[in-house]
């Protein structure tokens, strides 16, 4: 039998989004995106126990300010003590992991999502995702977009706006669009 869109789209193949099975995981992540974005004035404690609810890992001491956005939700592992401020954006198609200690600025979206260079495939609806992996203890400034495939390692720093389109080692800084590793 075949794989499914779903299975395909967790495989990083080409798929559509249009697929019934995709489109229920997504309207399942938008009613739980409601009842999140609600919760600002709840305590941390019981954020943190909605967003074990939704996303695929949550680590002990985590906070993740309202508003908050994402495809599925289910794609997402957060390590412990990691801490994403308000308006932070993932969409999440393929795995996406951010380490223990990471801090991520407002405004930051992470993008797995992809779409064929060809222009026949995008009319036909179809995409694909790239895991994206963010180490242990990195900062991502305000308003930075990190593009789908790219791997930040433990440790580095991420200016404000910057947009990452490629691997970002540990220890570095990257700034700048595209984003640059300077010294």
């Amino acid at each position: 039998m075949p794989p499914s869109e779903f299975e395909k789209m967790l495989a990083g193949e080409l798929y559509s989004a249009a697929d019934p099975e995709i489109q229920a995981c997504a309207a399942a992540a938008f009613a739980w995106m409601a009842r999140y974005n609600a919760s600002l004035g709840l305590s941390e404690a019981a954020r943190g126990e909605l967003l074990r609810q939704r996303l695929g890992k949550v680590g002990a001491g985590t906070v993740v300010r309202p508003p908050f956005h994402c495809d599925y939700g289910f794609n997402i592992r957060l390590g412990a003590g990691v801490f994403l401020n308000f308006n932070c954006v993932i969409l999440d198609v393929v795995e996406v992991r951010i380490g223990d200690g990471s801090q991520i600025g407002p405004g930051v979206q992470i993008l797995t999502a992809d779409h064929p260079r060809d222009p026949d495939e995008r009319r036909g609806g179809l995409e694909f995702g790239r895991k994206v992996t963010v180490g242990r203890n990195v900062w991502i400034g305000a308003g930075a977009i990190i593009l789908p495939g790219v791997t930040i390692g433990d440790d580095a720093l991420i200016g404000a706006g910057a947009v990452v389109t490629k691997d970002v080692p540990a220890g570095a800084r990257a700034m700048g669009n595209p984003a640059r590793v300077r010294q």
